[in-house]
């Protein structure tokens, strides 16, 4: 269990997320990262020299991505500081693992500030060739970075949704159960909608999108989420034979990127938005499952997170998941013996998009706002990762 780690309330921030091949989808994700935050720390009227260590999260190549971390901690900087970066990519829970890293090194005293920026791009994404030499006429390797890895993981051999399936029959999950989570996801979305988005202004931060030479626009709201009907949901077809999932029932890959701020307590508190408001860090959980069956390694890591917590599950006030599948989210229900209805209030990566990197991040900063709504609490998020591998963390708003 973490004591002496804090995130600033209002100390973190998501933008919104976009389709691929949407509006995000020419901008190379490690600069509209840094170029995003450098904004926000603007509009907070806060120094980024303030930072003493920088964890740059990613998980799909970028042009110049060799210098990804130290070239975003510069231009973060712009000059001001030559602030110490490292890289972190874990796939779909890279974000949640950088703020643990964070974390850790706040309570051991290796620094006292550090900021987590957390991007990527799926549009566009790197179309690579590798060479061959003993190959056949030394053919050349040809690899598509995201399209060859969602459809075959090399150690489990099958495509991600494959890896659900699997859990799907283990458990004895049906269709009909997953097209009610996913419709409910989609309901619990239009929550975070009201009131003119005023759940999603709580966090969300815009991105400076630059379309020509002479053209910028601000990327605000979200782009790509589908409408679901229950009718709508019952006509798709599997995406796998005699399988239960559809295409209306699982995610879908996005763009987007998102920050957090991880310190001390006094700092903290110096630079929340709301005094009265602090975040604390509490744990962090791990799981690797067996082979192709990733949707199943949350409930291990979430398992993981509460003993390290000293807590049970009926001292969480909500639970978020990054859930790229319904399976995921029933398959955690009933294990752990909850409403399957009951978490990801406000929407979760299922419905809005995953970007990879920052997935995570958002789930985790739109559980702080919740756990806030709910009058304080213990906050729970778990999220499943590529190579049926899983990551929790746990966060105590006061």
């Amino acid at each position: 269990m973490l004591t002496k780690a804090y995130i600033p309330y209002g100390g973190f921030y998501s933008t919104p997320f976009c389709r691929w091949q949407g509006q995000m989808a020419n901008e190379n994700a490690i600069v509209l990262g840094a170029n995003t935050a450098k904004r926000w720390f603007a509009s907070r009227d806060l120094d980024p020299t303030i930072v003493d260590y920088l964890y740059l999260g990613m998980t799909v190549a970028q042009n110049r991505m060799f210098y990804g971390h130290t070239w975003a901690g510069g231009m973060l900087m712009d000059g001001k500081k030559n602030v110490p970066c490292v890289f972190v990519h874990q796939a779909c829970t890279t974000s949640a693992t950088c703020i643990h890293l964070a974390a850790v090194n706040i309570e051991i005293g290796t620094f006292g500030t550090a900021f987590t920026l957390m991007t990527d791009r799926c549009s566009n994404s790197p179309h690579l060739i590798w060479p061959n030499p003993l190959g056949p006429g030394g053919e050349v390797v040809s690899e598509n970075w995201n399209m060859d890895n969602f459809n075959n993981d090399p150690w489990g051999g099958m495509k991600m949704v494959q890896t659900a399936e699997n859990v799907a029959r283990e458990v004895g999950i049906t269709r009909e159960e997953c097209d009610a989570v996913a419709l409910r996801r989609y309901e619990q979305y239009q929550d975070a909608l009201a009131d003119d988005r005023a759940f999603q202004k709580r966090y969300m931060f815009p991105a400076e999108v630059r379309k020509s030479k002479k053209k910028v626009i601000m990327v605000e709201e979200d782009e790509g989420v589908y409408p679901s009907t229950a009718e709508g949901l019952a006509a798709l077809k599997p995406v796998e034979p005699n399988g239960v999932l559809t295409f209306g029932a699982q995610t879908f890959p996005a763009d987007g990127n998102c920050g957090f701020i991880v310190t001390t307590r006094e700092k903290a508190k110096e630079w929340s938005t709301d005094q009265n408001i602090e975040v604390k860090v509490v744990s962090y959980g791990y799981a690797r499952v067996d082979k192709a069956h990733m949707a199943a390694a949350p409930v291990p890591a979430a398992e993981m997170a509460l003993k390290n917590a000293g807590l049970k599950l009926e001292d969480i006030k909500a639970i978020k998941t990054h859930n790229p599948f319904s399976v995921n989210d029933l398959n955690m229900a009933k294990k752990m013996n909850f409403d399957v209805m009951w978490m990801n209030n406000y929407g979760s990566s299922m419905i809005y998009g995953h970007p990879q990197g920052p997935t995570a991040g958002r789930i985790v900063a739109e559980l702080i706002e919740e756990v806030v709504l709910l009058g304080g609490g213990y906050g729970l998020f778990a999220g499943c990762a590529a190579g049926d591998s899983g990551a929790s963390l746990i966060v105590k708003v006061g």
